[in-house]
């Protein structure tokens, strides 16, 4: 009874299409990050060293870049609410599933041979819940502009009414 509802709630939160990422990919993956009550969407872009699970709703990519000098990897589950949407840039030639050898290579001897694939093809993973999130972000931001707008012009007036009694007041006096 607990595995099945286990596999339940699993099946559930799986999303229904995942991008096809391969070792020696360089992908861009659009991570949601809330930092105390805003939201935004954080991109994180370098080289696919490892795929774990492929087929099961744990399967999980580490991503690999270098920024500064420092190496940063970075694991995503590629099912998870966070991660908006991952799209292939460039496909390698790689013949091996784990590219730890990336890590003590810098410069040229990091490079890895490009080839030529249907990035569209590749990159056509329509998700409606996740368009729908992004939109439901874009109109909170837009609502929250023109709530703040709106709150600086009624300030605005409310300092032009001010200003217009004292120079009336200033009026009276000379």
């Amino acid at each position: 009874m607990s595995f099945e509802l286990i596999k339940k709630v699993n099946e559930a939160q799986k999303k229904a299409n995942v991008v096809d990422v391969r070792s020696g990919d360089t992908v861009r993956v659009h991570q949601k990050i809330k930092e105390g009550n805003k939201e935004r969407i954080q991109i994180f872009e370098g080289v696919v060293i490892r795929t774990d699970r492929k087929d099961s709703h744990t399967s999980r990519i580490t991503v690999r870049k270098v920024a500064s000098g420092v190496g940063v990897e970075k694991g995503f589950m590629l099912h998870s609410p966070l991660v908006e949407k991952i799209e292939v840039v460039r496909r390698s030639k790689v013949r091996r599933n784990y590219l730890s050898f990336l890590r003590n290579r810098s410069g040229k001897s990091a490079r890895l041979t490009g080839v030529n694939f249907d990035r569209e093809g590749v990159n056509d993973v329509t998700d409606p819940h996740a368009e729908a999130e992004e939109a439901r972000l874009k109109e909170e931001a837009r609502i929250a502009a023109e709530e703040k707008a709106a709150e600086k012009a009624a300030e605005e007036a409310e300092l032009t009414a001010k200003q217009a009694e004292v120079e009336a007041r200033h009026a009276e006096e000379a």
